[in-house]
C-alpha cells in the first residue's frame, strides 16, 4: 500500500479532536491489526480523538466475527492453513487476502455517534461515489437479503449497506459499539483470493487497467474530508503501540497461527 498522504514523523493526538489519518504501510499479522483498532477504540472513548485507518495483512488470513464459533465445518475444510483472528465486530468471518482494510474509531462526542448507522452509508457512499470516478459500477446494495444470514462468510451475506458490483459484494463493514464510542472497519477487496475465487475485486470490474496508488489516494482523502474536513496525518502514540501489545497478547494471539520468520510487528 503506497499513497502520497504520508504519515508524520511524529504523533498529532490532541484534545482539539482532528480526525487523525494514519496509513500502515507495513503489512502486519491479524492479531496485530485487531489490537490495534481495539487500541484505537479505547482512544476515542477515553479523549474523543477520532482516527481513519488504513492497514494491511502480512498473509491471507481468516477473521471470525466476535460472536462466531470457531468450530464451523467452513474453517476446515477451506481455511484450516491460513492464519486467524477473532474481531471485536460481529458479522460473518472475513478472508483477509487481496484488499485494502480500514477502520474508523470515533467517541461519543462526535457528530456521528449519536446515529452509528450514518456511519456505515457514509464511508460506503464515499467510496461508491470514488469508485464510479475510476469508471468501476459500484452502487450500495440497497435493500437487506435476510436468507443470507446463515452464511459463515461476510462477502457471502446481503447488508442493506454493501457496496456491490453487480451482484458482487466488494465493499462490507462491521461495528464495535462502546459506552457510545464506535470502532468500525471493513474490507474492500481488489482482486479475488486463490482461497476464496468467488469474491472478485475492483481489478475484476475494471475495462481499463487500474491506477492503484492514484485510486487508494483518492479513497483515503475522500473519506477523510467526510468524516472530518479538517483530518491531519498521524501515526500510534507510544501509550497506542504498547496497549496494542497488551491486548495482541492478551486478547488476539489466541486463534492465530504465527507466520513463519521475524515478527511482523
Amino acid at each position: 500500500m503506497t499513497s502520497a498522504v504520508r504519515a508524520s514523523a511524529q504523533p498529532d493526538v490532541n484534545m482539539t479532536a482532528n480526525l487523525r489519518v494514519i496509513i500502515e504501510d507495513k503489512a502486519t499479522s491479524g492479531a496485530w491489526n485487531m489490537a490495534v483498532d481495539e487500541a484505537l477504540l479505547e482512544t476515542a472513548l477515553e479523549s474523543n480523538v477520532p482516527t481513519l485507518r488504513w492497514y494491511q495483512w502480512n498473509e491471507p488470513t481468516l477473521s471470525l466475527g466476535h460472536f462466531q464459533s470457531e468450530d464451523d465445518s467452513t474453517i476446515d475444510t477451506r481455511f484450516a492453513s491460513l492464519a486467524k483472528v477473532r474481531r471485536l465486530s460481529g458479522g460473518g468471518a472475513i478472508l483477509h487476502d487481496r484488499e485494502w482494510t480500514y477502520s474508523i474509531s470515533i467517541g461519543p462526542s462526535h457528530p456521528l455517534a449519536a446515529h452509528p448507522g450514518r456511519l456505515y452509508s457514509l464511508v460506503h457512499e464515499t467510496i461508491v461515489g470514488v469508485l464510479r470516478e475510476f469508471r468501476v459500477p459500484a452502487q450500495l446494495r440497497g435493500q437487506a437479503n435476510d436468507a443470507l444470514d446463515h452464511h459463515f462468510l461476510c462477502f457471502s451475506r446481503g447488508d442493506a449497506n454493501d457496496v456491490v458490483v453487480g451482484h458482487h459484494k466488494i465493499l462490507g463493514s462491521a461495528q464495535r459499539r462502546r459506552r457510545g464510542a464506535i470502532l468500525q472497519h471493513g474490507a474492500l477487496l481488489l482482486q479475488a483470493s486463490e482461497y476464496a475465487p468467488e469474491f472478485p475485486g475492483i481489478h475484476e470490474f475494471c475495462t481499463s487497467p487500474l491506477d492503484e496508488r492514484r485510486l487508494f489516494d483518492t479513497v483515503t482523502r475522500t473519506v477523510a474530508d467526510a468524516v472530518d474536513a479538517t483530518w491531519k496525518s498521524g501515526t500510534l502514540t507510544d501509550a497506542e503501540h504498547q496497549r496494542a501489545e497488551v491486548l495482541m497478547a492478551d486478547e488476539y494471539s489466541q486463534l492465530h497461527r504465527p507466520s513463519k520468520g521475524p515478527s511482523s510487528t
